[in-house]
């Protein structure tokens, strides 16, 4: 690996449920737009509240599933965006790495259903529901046979798993382009889960908010382009920003509680390895659910690390509801577009302060900032965290 290889962004696909496509995203994420609305995709029959965040008006394809519907959106997007061609990606090494938490979910759903009702189940769906057929659908679209293919099932930081082994795959010099991200699809099961656990929120989400009542389920795809600086200058493409660098760790604290000093050794370590100091950052996107237990936690490890210099720290997750495996995906391309307009996002829904987060979560409305350095959260359960710190040239 050289450390003289930078890599960059060139091409961002948002799906979302505040838009499709880097304008109406970056639109409705500097106007605080939120995604939230009752429920579509299943029967919320006997669950007190039903609100999610959605993904509306994207053109389905019965041939795979909706998770894999959005990540092939997302990455015909980003490679639009980026200015190639798709005969330009077949002449040259590529890698596509995809995160997810439930593949398609909803596939295992109907399989749930049948079994449930005694139906015979259509086994010929059973294949659709693999993880997998994330990247593999993006690689079979688009004709793609020389391609390294990965799918990365590590949850709520998927996205940004994903962001660093395209950065590792750039640097290594495995591939030329690398498409990173994360897909996933509102389901009954994930709803299901956080509903059980008490963290489903009966109507928006409300990060660092004292009366915060806890996270949306949400779906939708996020897919960026990745090449060396050299390459993307070489081929005049538009730059939204530099992968200074990125930190994982799996501190396996506790299976659904994440832990202050592991999230601070992922958030330190990022910043080491990008070469940063934590005085060089001018904002935090952070994982920032909406739950007490994630916001405390992770606004304590922050203060840890940067102590009283703090920057503002903020949570998409207000509008775009938690998109799970795309959450950090489309965070970090939240991040190149705040960046590029130098306006910071909002956190909607805020009213009150909880003194135990007391940090600048830019509450309600974007504001203008001199924005060079980004730090991008992503954490899951099992203390599976990857923080990415994402540079402007």
């Amino acid at each position: 690996m050289s450390d003289e290889v930078r890599v960059v962004i060139t091409g961002v696909g948002p799906v979302s449920p505040i838009g499709i496509g880097r304008e109406e995203y970056c639109k409705s994420l500097l106007s605080g737009v939120s995604g939230a609305a009752e429920i579509e995709s299943f029967d919320t029959t006997g669950f007190d509240h039903s609100i999610a965040c959605e993904v509306k008006d994207l053109p389905g394809d019965e041939r795979v599933g909706r998770a894999s519907q959005f990540a092939l959106k997302a990455a015909q997007l980003a490679i639009e965006d980026a200015g190639i061609s798709i005969d330009y990606i077949r002449g040259v090494p590529t890698a596509i790495y995809m995160g997810t938490t439930d593949g398609e979910s909803q596939i295992l759903d109907v399989f749930s259903s049948n079994f449930l009702h005694n139906e015979t189940p259509d086994k010929r769906k059973a294949f659709g529901a693999f993880p997998f057929n994330l990247s593999q659908t993006i690689a079979r679209a688009f004709d793609l046979y020389d391609v390294e293919l990965m799918t990365i099932a590590t949850a709520c930081s998927a996205g940004n798993y994903s962001i660093g082994a395209g950065y590792d795959a750039i640097r290594a010099g495995d591939a030329d382009i690398a498409l990173a991200g994360g897909a996933d699809a509102v389901c009954r099961k994930a709803f299901t889960g956080f509903y059980r656990l008490g963290t489903v929120a009966p109507e928006r989400c409300q990060p660092f908010d004292l009366n915060r009542k806890g996270i949306l389920t949400a779906e939708g795809a996020g897919v960026v382009i990745m090449e060396s600086l050299e390459h993307a200058l070489d081929r005049g493409a538009h730059i939204y920003g530099e992968v200074a660098g990125y930190a994982l760790s799996c501190d396996a604290h506790h299976a659904v509680a994440p832990d202050i000093d592991g999230v601070a050794a992922c958030v330190d370590k990022a910043l080491r390895l990008s070469d940063t100091s934590g005085g060089d950052v001018d904002l935090i996107s952070a994982h920032g659910t909406g739950t007490r237990s994630n916001d405390v936690t992770e606004c304590s490890a922050l203060r840890k690390v940067f102590e009283d210099d703090i920057p503002p720290v903020i949570s998409m997750k207000s509008m775009l509801g938690h998109t799970m495996g795309a959450s950090s995906a489309l965070a970090a391309i939240g991040c190149l577009l705040a960046m590029e307009k130098q306006m910071i996002p909002p956190t909607i829904n805020f009213q009150t302060a909880d003194p135990d987060c007391a940090v600048d979560c830019v509450p309600n409305k974007s504001v203008a900032a001199d924005l060079n350095t980004v730090m991008n959260d992503g954490l899951a359960f099992g203390g599976n965290s990857a923080v990415v710190v994402l540079k402007r040239i």
